[in-house]
């Protein structure tokens, strides 16, 4: 008498079974084994391998073309907008929205070993963001100023740039992106205190609403001696040239 088996599971058959995923469920799947979080302006590059951002570029052209079908617009005959979708899942996922896939800059920080200890302010250094609630620009100024003591790591100044480019380039809101800036400068250079401000238009503002194109929002981070010294702050704060 003939016995059937049960055929064998190869790692081919598994490979098989997981090519019809989509790489933004393998990527969200794997965060969540993780229990980390994926909140707009959390960066997620470390659960991304190799290949998986042009995969999910692919994806997110496919997604972005079916809203431009259910808005009714024509691409096959339209020349204007025939390669739109690509444009925006490219614009979002490599260049305004980068923050969120790529690792942070690498940023090389040495010893004070001239025992610096005198306030360092840096700026203006232009950003550009976007509003989580709906995606439309932020762009404005920051202002930082560190207070070293003998053991700050000295960084270089386009480094503050490129961190608050990195921080910067994910959907968020000014108060918590400032704010994540703040932990992520004071992480690399340990300083006694520091101090960011941010004025920035913002185009929920500007242009839907209310459609006020004046307005600005100003918001500020004080750390360590600047939270505690007011003449410092005073300083600090009389010493930014915002009109500039």
């Amino acid at each position: 008498m003939l016995m059937k088996t049960e055929p064998d599971m190869t790692t081919a058959d598994t490979i098989d079974d997981d090519q019809g995923v989509p790489v933004s469920v393998k990527i969200r799947e794997r965060i969540k084994a993780a229990r980390h979080r994926f909140h707009s302006n959390d960066n997620i590059a470390g659960f991304i391998e190799p290949g998986e951002l042009e995969q999910l570029l692919e994806e997110v052209t496919v997604k972005m073309q079916g809203v431009l079908d259910s808005m009714v617009i024509d691409t096959e005959s339209d020349h204007n907008t025939g390669d739109t979708a690509r444009r925006v899942a490219k614009m979002y996922l490599k260049e305004v929205f980068n923050g969120r896939y790529v690792h942070g800059p690498s940023v090389t920080e040495f010893p004070n070993a001239e025992h610096l200890n005198e306030l360092m302010i840096v700026g203006p250094i232009t950003v550009r963001s976007a509003c989580s609630h709906h995606f439309c620009p932020v762009i404005g100024k920051i202002w930082i100023g560190v207070m070293p003591n003998e053991h700050t790591n000295v960084i270089g100044l386009s480094k503050y740039a490129r961190l608050a480019e990195w921080i910067m380039g994910r959907p968020q809101i000014q108060e918590e992106a400032v704010v994540q800036l703040a932990d992520l400068i004071q992480e690399k250079t340990q300083p006694d205190g520091l101090a960011i401000v941010m004025e920035a238009s913002h185009y929920c503002m500007a242009w839907r609403g209310v459609k006020d194109m004046d307005s600005k929002m100003i918001n500020s981070v004080m750390r360590g001696v600047f939270l505690k010294d007011p003449n410092l702050r005073r300083e600090f704060l009389s010493l930014i040239p915002r009109n500039s």
